[in-house]
């Protein structure tokens, strides 16, 4: 079951409102006390329905929920649509300068401060939640999937595990690296990383920025799964498929 409805981020777009989506797993219905874990995932208009994303097609994420009964609930909320770089500046956790996308404002730690101080108490209010740090995840894909990391590794007392899918690591990859290297991260934090093989040649040097990441992450001895997808591109199709690795990922202590 997916519960949708209209709410602001004042701070970005003020009184214009963006779809939230909650999915609720049959059990969480039946209010027997029993609790859930949270995903809380970016650009959520992307994650249920067809008609709502932004290219038609959507990850499927209800479908693949109701087949396999997974527990858990997922909670995501609409990106910025700003023409002018809206989506970019609030999933980004760092300003850069770019030659085709000139100069973007990161206001990332705004996005999450108020995902972790707004949105997370309210979801933890309205549903069966474990709202502990070992039951809250956070996934996402291409900018979202940057900002997935960067809530993992920033809000580490937040978020105990993250799904990164085609992380958009080359938007400022040495302030990505200080972040990794700064960061104090539990030892039972989990990562899900993967980049699709064709879309790996998008970005100069994507390559070299993906072993370098997946290495240092490596280095903070965190638990990390990290993929290339055969065949995979930038897209929520690709994306789609992964849903069983990163939910392996994500639920593999649950089982």
């Amino acid at each position: 079951m997916i519960i949708k409805w209209q709410l602001n981020y004042p701070c970005f777009t003020g009184d214009e409102p963006r779809n939230a989506y909650v999915y609720l797993p049959a059990e969480a219905r039946k209010r027997n006390g029993k609790r859930f874990p949270v995903l809380y995932m970016f650009d959520g208009h992307n994650v249920f329905f067809d008609y709502d994303a932004t290219y038609g097609k959507c990850w499927g994420m209800k479908e693949y929920m109701d087949k396999t009964r997974t527990p858990m609930i997922i909670a995501a909320v609409e990106c910025n649509h700003s023409p002018s770089g809206g989506r970019l500046s609030e999933y980004s956790p760092f300003s850069f300068k770019n030659a085709t996308l000139g100069n973007v404002v990161g206001r990332g730690k705004e996005t999450m401060e108020w995902l972790i101080n707004v949105f997370k108490p309210e979801i933890d209010r309205r549903f069966p939640t474990l709202p502990d740090r070992e039951h809250t995840f956070i996934g996402g894909s291409s900018m979202g999937g940057l900002m997935s990391l960067y809530g993992v590794l920033e809000y580490n007392h937040i978020f105990s595990k993250a799904a990164a899918l085609s992380p958009s690591v080359w938007v400022a990859t040495k302030k990505l690296e200080s972040l990794i290297i700064g960061a104090h991260v539990s030892p039972d934090t989990e990562v899900y990383m993967d980049y699709g093989a064709e879309e790996i040649c998008n970005h100069k040097n994507m390559l070299g920025c993906l072993n370098k990441v997946a290495s240092m992450l490596f280095e903070k001895e965190i638990i990390l799964t990290f993929r290339t997808v055969p065949g995979g591109t930038h897209s929520e199709a690709s994306w789609e498929r992964q849903i069983p690795f990163f939910m392996n990922t994500l639920l593999y202590k649950e089982k």
